[in-house]
C-alpha cells in the first residue's frame, strides 16, 4: 500500500512522514518541489511535484492507494480528478468545516468520489510564533482580547492523527475536529511562554490597528486578515472544543502548550 504525502517538506507534511515511519509504514512517497534538498528519511521515495502545478502530478499519483492532502484550495478539484484517475482510493485532507476559509477543500474532497477523512484542527500552537518579534523587541504581546479562549493543537499531533487515519480503515467517511488538551485564554498562553522563556512578557490589550502593526514583522501582508478573521472573529464556546480528540484517535496524550512552549523556546528568541 503506497501512501503519498503531499507538501512533504512543509511543516505538517514533514511530520506526517515521520509519524507514518514511527507507525511502521514502509511504502511512503513524498511529494516536494525540490527533491535534492528534501532531506527526508532513508527509504522514503521522493518525487518532484507541487499541488499548485497539477500538470506534473500524474506520475506522482501512479500506484498510490492513499494520500495526505495538504490544503490547496485554488486547484483542489483538478488535483483530486488526477488522483482518482490514477487509482488513489482514500484521501486524508487537512481542511476545515464547510463554512470556513478552508471549507472548499473538504467540499471538493467529498465531491471527488474518493473515500475521505477530514482533519479540522483548531488554532495551531505554532501560531504563537507570530508573537516572537514583538516579544523580543517590546517584552509584550499586543492583542485585542486577553480572555478569548481556545484549545490550540501542536502540528505534530495533527500529523499523528493524519498518520493514524492513513493506516487504519476505521476513519473512512469521518470528519475529525481536532484540538489540544487544554482550554487556554490568550493571556494564559502568554503566561506559559513567559515561564518557558524565563522572562517577563506582558499582555497589552490593543486596538485592531495596534495589533496589526505588532504582527506585521512576522506576518507581513497577512496581518490584517489574521486579526480580522481569527483574533476578532474566532471565539468558540470552550465547552465545544474537542480536547480529548487526539488521544481518542491515536491512543496517545496530546501535547500540552506548556510542554510545547518549553520545547520551542529558542524559536521565540532567535532573530
Amino acid at each position: 500500500m503506497t501512501i503519498l504525502v503531499t507538501g512533504a517538506t512543509a511543516n505538517i507534511g514533514r511530520m506526517v512522514v515521520d509519524q507514518l515511519i514511527a507507525r511502521g509504514a514502509t511504502d511512503i512517497r513524498a511529494l516536494t518541489i525540490n527533491p535534492t534538498k528534501a532531506a527526508l528519511p532513508a527509504g522514503v521515495q521522493v518525487v518532484r511535484g507541487h499541488l499548485g502545478r497539477p500538470a506534473g502530478l500524474p506520475a506522482a499519483f501512479e500506484g498510490v492507494d492513499r494520500m495526505y492532502l495538504a490544503p490547496s484550495p485554488d486547484n483542489v478539484t483538478e488535483v483530486l480528478e488526477l488522483a482518482r484517475a490514477a487509482g488513489v482510493r482514500h484521501v486524508v485532507d487537512l481542511s476545515g468545516e464547510p463554512e470556513s476559509w478552508w471549507g472548499s477543500v473538504c467540499n471538493a474532497v467529498e465531491g471527488s468520489g474518493l473515500a475521505w477523512t477530514h482533519l479540522w484542527p483548531a488554532d495551531f500552537m505554532e501560531n504563537t510564533l507570530t508573537w516572537s518579534q514583538q516579544i523580543r523587541d517590546t517584552g509584550a504581546v499586543h492583542e485585542p482580547h486577553p480572555g478569548t479562549a481556545s484549545a490550540p493543537i501542536a502540528m505534530n499531533d495533527i500529523a499523528a492523527v493524519a498518520a493514524t487515519a492513513l493506516l487504519e480503515d476505521g476513519h473512512l467517511g469521518r470528519a475529525h475536529s481536532l484540538a489540544g488538551p487544554q482550554v487556554l485564554t490568550r493571556a494564559n498562553l502568554v503566561a506559559h511562554l513567559a515561564d518557558a522563556l524565563d522572562r517577563e512578557i506582558t499582555f497589552r490589550t490593543s486596538t485592531r490597528e495596534e495589533t496589526i502593526t505588532a504582527l506585521q514583522p512576522t506576518m507581513g501582508d497577512n496581518s490584517a486578515w489574521y486579526v480580522d478573521n481569527v483574533l476578532l472573529d474566532f471565539a468558540p464556546p470552550p465547552e465545544s472544543l474537542p480536547t480529548a480528540s487526539v488521544e481518542d484517535i491515536t491512543g496517545h496524550p496530546a501535547t500540552t502548550f506548556d510542554r510545547w512552549a518549553h520545547a520551542n523556546a529558542a524559536r521565540f528568541l532567535a532573530d
